[in-house]
């Protein structure tokens, strides 16, 4: 998965998106925000994937149109755009949209948008994406409903229609996405239609809960990817999380499983005989982070998170994934901070590694942000 650099430290900042967004029209009840980041970003490995530049420009709209006091419409846009690539006309540097949905909210009765859109298991996974330079690396975009997902219906309800403050939950469906060049859209990426169903529960003191449950439809060939054939139709996944954030602490954890979910090794079209792919039939993940925010800008953090997958037709059970990440970072207003960040891979290569494309290596990354 792609290096991350700062996206959440910005996110720690200002809330880059509506939250630090500046105001650039407001008129007869209809409102216009832009927001955005530009990142400076390098990171170093001996593995050369990930080695080099990683600075892009994250910019994106927000909206709100006030039918009444009641029901309001919105929308929100965000595109991202690398900055490592050449000037040229026959260099392709359109970005990639991350966001892109459109709803309305009916006061205490909750909101409903359709759009690309974060699916509602990473409703809980936010809570320990949070390290500055990396994150998300068991949450794969565009995998059913882990993370930003496409084709996504949502419908929120906060404080539980208004009778329990803290109490909040989440609905989901997500139509099919097939396999397509157009779009770009893979064997990987595709799904067939799904739902899900996410919880959360706050109190004042900075303690939280939370709980989510996503299960989805598999296209053709990604159930005949299975060793026995494909006998089962369905990915699906279950996560729970908690966090405590006060007093210039926060500390989270989570845990899920995913079933037929969590791809690994190299879907690509030059598969040798000796590699393996697909998605494992059951993978446990467990992410903690802690951190401390000080007074003066500097905000240490340490995680550890792992993902192994158990139970393969193919009689594998390793992990997948396995680290711990100690990095600061340093805001020194609400428009610039930096970073650094090592990911310390614990690892070891052997022929699973080999077989599913899995290069084990130390990480560090470097950089700066400026938040508008």
């Amino acid at each position: 998965m792609k290096l991350r650099c700062f996206t959440s430290l910005v996110a720690t900042m200002v809330m880059a998106s509506t939250a630090g967004a500046a105001e650039i029209y407001n008129n007869d009840g209809n409102i216009l925000n832009i927001f955005g980041s530009i990142i400076g970003g390098h990171y170093f490995s001996r593995e050369h994937t990930k080695n080099g530049d990683n600075s892009f420009l994250r910019y994106g709209f927000s909206g709100k149109t006030y039918v009444n006091d009641k029901i309001v419409g919105f929308g929100m846009w965000e595109h991202e755009i690398s900055l490592k690539n050449i000037e040229g006309i026959n260099v392709n540097n359109s970005g990639k949209v991350l966001l892109g949905y459109a709803g309305i909210k009916f006061g205490d009765f909750g909101s409903i948008d359709y759009g690309r859109n974060y699916g509602v298991l990473y409703d809980v996974g936010s809570w320990t994406d949070v390290i500055p330079g990396f994150g998300g690396d068991i949450l794969f975009i565009d995998n059913f409903l882990s993370n930003r997902s496409s084709n996504v219906v949502t419908y929120r309800n906060k404080n539980l229609f208004g009778f329990v403050n803290g109490l909040d939950f989440a609905l989901q469906y997500q139509g099919k996405n097939d396999v397509n060049k157009e779009t770009g859209r893979t064997l990987k990426t595709a799904n067939g239609e799904g739902y899900g169903v996410s919880a959360s529960y706050a109190l004042d003191n900075g303690l939280a809960a939370s709980a989510a449950y996503v299960n989805s439809k598999r296209i053709a060939e990604q159930i005949v990817l299975d060793n026995n054939g494909g006998n089962n139709d369905n990915a699906e996944a279950f996560s729970f999380g908690v966090k405590y954030a006060g007093k210039g602490m926060y500390v989270a954890a989570t845990y899920g499983e995913t079933y037929n979910m969590t791809p690994f090794g190299s879907f690509c079209d030059n598969i040798t005989p000796e590699n393996i792919y697909g998605f494992v039939n059951k993978a446990k993940n467990v992410e903690l982070v802690a951190q401390y925010q000080f007074d003066f800008g500097l905000r240490p953090s340490v995680s550890y998170l792992h993902s192994k997958a158990n139970d393969l037709e193919s009689g594998y059970s390793n992990f997948l994934k396995k680290c711990i990440t100690v990095g600061t970072s340093y805001v020194f207003n609400k428009n610039i901070c930096t970073t650094i960040d090592y990911r310390i891979d614990l690892l070891n290569k052997n022929s699973f590694t080999d077989a599913s494309n899995i290069n084990p290596d130390d990480i560090i990354a470097l950089g700066v942000a400026y938040v508008f």
